[in-house]
């Protein structure tokens, strides 16, 4: 499932987590599944238009994603896609256009105006009337976004009468960005003090321990950060030319949820749109790379200054399109096992072998992680490892949960989604995760699919992936207190 959280703070989580344990919900019925209830159009350039409607509050959010992020990125390229979305919201054409037209009223433009606006005045045709610019700092729009390894996402949230504003600006900003030299620099020195920023953080570090040994051939295409070297030698070319391979529009989808007529925004998009020309298809031009299975079972020691021992173990997960039965599977049993009343919770935490654990499959299109994460101390590492080994070992043992258990976990997940449907604001984003990873129709069906897991599903997703399968154990330890735990690489593979 989607995780929007960030390792860091997931980490940080575990190591202030307490002991108490929670009443487990009541047994569910089952049932066939809620339902999304958004409705999808498609123009024929092939640019995706996914509309929720709610008009319980006068609020819209409109979001526009598209199909990038590091699984795009060869090792020159690497966070090149993040450095990309902080130059989205700078000054595109349609500002310029509003500078230049209120130069001229002003008493024209000067020989080196008349250089600048020539080519932007060029541009009037296509994108219109720009006075909207007028009122797009007074509306109350709060605006981002976010890079992940499979999609980049912006956003607006504004009131519903400035829905067509908001469609208008976010249309500009994709379709007519100008990359100025001057606020290119500048951002490239923000992106590098937010990694500087990152590497503060001890949690990065087995997080990118971990991916380096997973995914060891294209470890690239699972860091959306990027590293310093390729941040500090990116150029307005390199931002031009991930425009012209993925800002297309049968690689991107407008979202928009809130207090909105769904037929008012095809009709809108329809008109911003439909004469943006498509293009190739970017995935058949540069195909996403065959994550190789792992060789082998590797153990590895990152020694940073943490209080605590965090251990996390990593296997190659489903993939959608390829096995999309085990990526359901996959978040049904993480959810039976991560609630406190669960065999393995009662097994690590009731024992006070271990302060947490977190049992996580994460859904992408190009191989989605499964991780198990392990905080304890220095003292009981060995122990609390070995025996969680011992526990996976058991996950395909008929008794290890109970069908109460199995229909609460989808229960629970039906939950979370509705949960999350409380702020569509929010939500906005799990319906671009959803769009560029999976697909509208997997989503569409992916309650229904949930409801249908049965226990022969989980004991093949199990059986596929986890016990007896080359793995990678990463342990982020202090210097002193690997003195007092001792571990090695064999016991963070479990002698596997």
């Amino acid at each position: 499932m989607k995780r929007t959280i960030t390792i860091f703070l997931i980490l940080a989580s575990f190591v202030n987590a307490g002991l108490a344990q929670s009443k487990p919900p009541a047994a569910a019925v089952t049932q066939k599944g809620i339902e999304v209830p958004f409705v999808n159009k498609v123009l024929p350039n092939g640019f995706e238009i996914i509309v929720l409607p709610d008009s319980s509050i006068p609020l819209v959010t409109v979001e526009i994603a598209v199909r990038n992020g590091s699984f795009t990125e060869t090792p020159e390229l690497n966070g090149l896609s993040h450095l990309y979305e902080h130059m989205f919201f700078k000054p595109n054409s349609a500002r310029m256009i509003g500078q230049c037209e209120a130069a001229m009223r002003q008493g024209g433009l000067s020989t080196l105006g008349q250089q600048v606006c020539g080519p932007q005045l060029k541009l009037k045709s296509q994108i219109g009337d720009v006075s909207y610019l007028e009122e797009i700092d007074q509306i109350g729009i709060v605006n981002n976004a976010e890079t992940h390894e499979e999609v980049v996402n912006y956003y607006f949230t504004t009131t519903q009468p400035h829905l067509t504003t908001a469609m208008r600006f976010i249309r500009d900003s994709i379709r007519f960005p100008v990359f100025d030299e001057d606020q290119f620099a500048g951002e490239r020195e923000v992106v590098l003090a937010e990694l500087t920023r990152q590497e503060s953080q001890p949690g990065l570090y087995l997080e990118n321990a971990m991916m380096e040994k997973l995914f060891y051939k294209y470890p690239t295409r699972k860091q959306p950060g990027g590293t310093r070297t390729t941040v500090a030698a990116a150029t307005t070319d390199q931002m031009r030319l991930i425009q012209s391979r993925y800002y297309v529009p049968n690689n991107s989808a407008l979202i928009v949820t809130g207090d909105v007529d769904p037929q008012k925004v095809f009709a809108l998009a329809t008109e911003l749109f439909s004469d943006w020309q498509r293009a190739p298809d970017p995935f058949k031009q540069f195909p996403m790379v065959q994550h190789p299975p792992l060789p082998k079972s590797e153990g590895v020691i990152v020694e940073q200054p943490v209080s605590n021992v965090i251990m996390q173990i990593g296997w190659h997960g489903p993939s959608i399109g390829v096995d999309d039965k085990s990526t359901y599977a996959a978040d049904v049993f993480s959810y039976i096992v991560e609630q406190p009343n669960s065999r393995l919770q009662r097994t690590m935490i009731d024992s006070n072998l271990a302060v947490a654990t977190s049992v996580n499959y994460y859904t992408q299109r190009n191989v989605g992680p499964i991780r198990i994460t392990l905080v304890t101390s220095p003292d009981k590492a060995k122990q609390a490892l070995k025996t969680l080994y011992t526990e996976i070992d058991k996950f395909t043992d008929p008794t290890y949960f109970t069908d109460e258990e199995l229909e609460n976990a989808k229960t629970l997940l039906e939950s979370e989604d509705l949960y999350r449907r409380e702020k569509l604001s929010e939500y906005s984003h799990t319906l671009s995760f959803w769009w560029s990873s999976t697909g509208v129709d997997y989503f569409r069906g992916y309650h229904k699919n949930l409801r249908a897991i049965t226990r022969a599903d989980i004991d093949r997703y199990i059986k596929t992936y986890i016990p007896n399968k080359p793995h990678i154990g990463v342990a982020l330890i202090s210097s002193e207190s690997q003195k007092v735990a001792k571990l090695t690489p064999a016991d963070l593979t479990g002698g596997k």
